[in-house]
């Protein structure tokens, strides 16, 4: 069984920065597309970045673009998202997320698609 756990979440005023991290554990003979999550309060869960097993493709929603970029460690089981210029509107649980792959530059912009969660991290905006 895979474990996610994430960290880096905090306070920072609106026009920070964050970095938050995702390192996994466990099982570790599947490839994993990996990605991050958030979910403010009274709200869905929505699609913020993606990673394929490579590293190599990346994916972004649209309020994120230019502003987040998503990476993988030189070890591929840590993930990470840099949150630059960040807005009040940022402000949710941000969850890191993986699915199983068979193909090395895929990576998923589904919710659903992501079968392993972690605990999630809470990030603060200040306005």
């Amino acid at each position: 069984q895979v474990q996610l756990v994430e960290s880096g979440g905090g306070l920072v005023q609106a026009g920070g920065s964050l970095r938050l991290s995702c390192v996994s554990s466990g099982r570790t003979d599947d490839n994993y597309a990996m990605g991050w999550v958030r979910q403010a309060p009274g709200k869905e869960r929505e699609f913020v970045a993606a990673i394929s097993w490579s590293g190599k493709r990346t994916g972004y929603a649209d309020p994120v673009k230019g502003r987040f970029t998503i990476s993988r460690g030189i070890v591929k089981n840590t993930i990470f998202l840099q949150m630059n210029s960040l807005k009040p509107e940022d402000a949710a649980v941000y969850y890191c997320a993986a699915r199983p792959t068979e193909f090395s530059e895929n990576y998923y912009y589904k919710v659903e698609d992501y079968k392993l969660w972690g605990q999630g991290t809470q990030v603060t905006v200040s306005s």
